[in-house]
């Protein structure tokens, strides 16, 4: 059963044209256009390519945008339109559509990260560090994120968590270090914004794939942190109606 529910959670994502808009073409498009104009100041990004700075900081977005921003607007609607109500009193447990829902977000993100490792090699791009460590933040952002959005999902309104999710994904992608260094803002504002599950994702998988540097146990560290905080809130104050 959960099995045949991802299969069908995956093919309603891949099918939605505003969530491909989200989840693939602006990533992909953010990654062509700041690695082929002299946007991003390089003595900020740590030095090298454009490319080495932005690709891990988009596939970072690409997390956000299917974790977090891509299923907090489609859980919330499906909350609002009594889908969940109806999947709640079907055979497959709730516990077993929320691990559907889980493996659909893994699939599409499989999926960016081919398209966009693709991209990137094809900019020039040389990642270095090794996979496993790359694999383990992106679990670590992927559970912080769904947490996060889950969270909204059900506590919020539909048209809530529409404005919500995506004003939350413009000021990450702004504030975030995805294609403005943190280096840039005023340290206050700095010292915040490193605590960000964004940043954490973004800066672990620079140090990772740009500086060639092992497990980043601090970034990976504050995603735990808020993949438990959210997931357990989101378990909490969730409501299926």
């Amino acid at each position: 059963m959960i099995a045949a529910q991802a299969a069908l959670e995956t093919r309603l994502l891949l099918r939605h044209g505003e969530q491909l808009l989200l989840t693939v073409v602006i990533p992909t498009l953010l990654l062509v256009l700041f690695s082929s104009v002299d946007i991003v100041n390089l003595a900020d990004a740590g030095g090298g390519e454009r490319v080495d700075f932005l690709a891990p900081g988009v596939l970072a977005l690409a997390v956000l945008s299917t974790a977090f921003t891509g299923q907090a607007i489609s859980t919330g609607f499906e909350r609002r339109y009594g889908v969940l109500k109806r999947l709640g009193a079907s055979p497959l447990p709730r516990w077993g559509l929320m691990t559907a829902k889980t493996c659909a977000v893994l699939v599409t993100e499989a999926l960016q990260v081919v398209l966009l490792t693709s991209v990137a090699l094809a900019l020039g791009w040389s990642p270095r560090g090794g996979p496993a460590a790359v694999a383990l933040l992106l679990i670590a952002g992927t559970a912080a994120f769904s947490g996060l959005g889950l969270l909204m999902a059900g506590t919020l309104r539909a048209e809530a968590t529409l404005a919500a999710a995506n004003l939350v994904f413009v000021l990450l992608l702004v504030g975030g270090g995805v294609v403005v260094p943190l280096e840039r803002f005023p340290a206050p504002v700095r010292g915040v914004l490193e605590w960000l599950p964004i940043s954490a994702l973004s800066d672990g998988l620079r140090d990772v794939l740009r500086d060639g540097a092992g497990m980043p146990w601090g970034n990976l560290a504050v995603l735990t942190v808020w993949a438990v905080a959210g997931l357990a809130a989101a378990a909490r104050f969730f409501r299926w109606e």
